[in-house]
């Protein structure tokens, strides 16, 4: 028995849809991006890239357990002293419900050079349509 190790770059990538609508953000994102990375796949290699496109849609009905919609913050720092930022769940889902959920997926993915590049297979839309039907993409259950 010889241990299979993929090499080179993979061609062969599915389209996926995603409906958000009344999903836990969480348990979404981690799915999304198991799908992303390919560990799906029996020719999963933790150094390339194996994984499929997925398309997100209904990012704006997406939801959250417990108490957290109401106390879950987002931060960021501008760099210079004092500049910390601080944003509230509420506000972000309803005026960047995308951001919110690409950034739960980002972190989820390597945070190298590999995960930079699997990040952007991921597309993110705050309704119902999308513009990649020529793709063919299969519907996904989470």
């Amino acid at each position: 028995m010889n241990t299979f190790v993929h090499k080179g770059d993979y061609k062969d990538r599915n389209w996926y849809v995603v409906d958000a609508t009344g999903k836990v953000l969480g348990r979404l994102a981690s799915r999304v991006a198991s799908i992303l990375r390919g560990k799906h796949k029996p020719i999963f290699s933790h150094h390339i890239d194996v994984g499929d496109h997925v398309i997100i849609i209904n990012a704006d009905k997406i939801r959250l357990t417990g108490k957290k919609s109401t106390s879950k913050f987002y931060y960021h720092h501008s760099g210079y002293p004092g500049g910390l930022k601080k944003e509230s769940y509420e506000k972000l889902i309803k005026e960047k419900p995308e951001w919110v959920v690409y950034h739960a997926v980002r972190g989820m993915l390597p945070h190298n050079k590999l995960g930079r590049k699997i990040v952007k297979k991921v597309k993110i839309y705050r309704g119902s349509e999308h513009p990649h039907k020529a793709q063919k993409p299969e519907i996904l259950e989470v």
